[in-house]
């Protein structure tokens, strides 16, 4: 039984993540700390603690759960490495690249995971291995976009690692290197728009491997809301339409050249629970390895660093 002990109590501990880890089958929410201690108090931890450190140092916790604001990703995921915790982090694991390299040289034997939850997902695991149908990977078209952010909220927080990249383009960007299978592009270029205080609103990437195979990523968190996740092959199509990214206990259908395969309903929050759980207690599962969440992070330092003019 794994012991968690939970870094935050907002929106995605309180509906996602508490939630998992109970329904869980090898593992339980041990501790947990907030800002506020009734929020922790509401994750229904065994005990609610009066810091983060005091997880972090907890002798009856296992692996510690960040759900932090993107720019407390580094420093309390290395404070719980350095104390001999496992560490499951909310997306994007780091802001950049360098980052990913300081936890790296810190885990050791400690599991270190990014929690982009998708790819937990059976349908996204099913799309994986109906890649060989379609032959090598010719174009891959993915998108997360949605709008409406009020003013304040940390996604309009440069400080708090905000924008649209951070927030939502790293699942297409992820989507894109894992469809691809071939490490990181060779040729990054991006346009942004930015808004009033600084962060990207809206971006489009393109991004080229060695092999001739493209990729084209749209994230915006001021747009209508959309997911999409096109893979094109030399010979099919796989496509996942109906939210990629966000399908939370619904059925889902996995479209393969046009033959549409049925996915029950699943908390892939719960089975990503499970499997890192299973993991680190030396059983069987699959995490998401350190050097993909590297490879997104490099894709993403690349957009911000070669931005050639901003989307019209």
């Amino acid at each position: 039984m794994i012991r968690w002990g939970f870094l935050g109590a907002g929106g995605i501990a309180r509906t996602a993540l508490a939630p998992a880890v109970h329904a869980a089958d090898g593992a339980v929410l041990q501790a947990a700390a907030a800002r506020d201690p009734l929020r922790a108090e509401g994750l229904g931890p065994v005990r609610v603690l009066s810091s983060y450190q005091e997880v972090v140092d907890a002798d009856d916790v296992d692996a510690v759960y960040i759900a932090l604001a993107n720019d407390q990703h580094l420093p309390w995921s290395l404070a719980a490495l350095r104390a001999g915790k496992h560490v499951l982090c909310e997306k994007p694991l780091c802001l950049t690249a360098a980052e990913v390299d300081v936890l790296l040289a810190a885990a050791g034997d400690r599991m270190c995971v990014e929690a982009s939850w998708y790819r937990w997902h059976p349908r996204v695991r099913l799309a994986q291995q109906h890649l060989p149908e379609i032959g090598p990977v010719r174009h891959v078209s993915a998108g997360f976009t949605f709008g409406n952010v009020p003013d304040g909220n940390y996604r309009l927080d440069p400080a708090m690692g905000g924008g649209a990249l951070y927030d939502v383009g790293c699942y297409a960007v992820s989507a894109c290197l894992w469809a691809v299978h071939e490490g990181a592009p060779s040729e990054v270029s991006a346009q942004l728009r930015l808004g009033p205080t600084g962060v990207d609103l809206a971006s489009r990437l393109d991004l080229r491997w060695p092999s001739g195979a493209t990729a084209e990523v749209r994230a915006s968190v001021d747009d209508s809301e959309g997911q999409w996740l096109v893979i094109t092959g030399e010979h099919g199509e796989i496509a996942l339409r109906d939210q990629p990214y966000a399908s939370w206990r619904e059925a889902t259908l996995l479209d393969v050249s046009g033959r549409q395969i049925a996915v029950p309903a699943v908390d892939a929050y719960q089975v990503m629970v499970e499997e890192v759980s299973s993991v680190i207690a030396g059983g069987p599962g699959w995490v998401l390895p350190l050097a993909e969440s590297r490879q997104t992070a490099e894709v993403l330092d690349r957009a911000f660093a070669t931005t050639a003019r901003e989307i019209p």
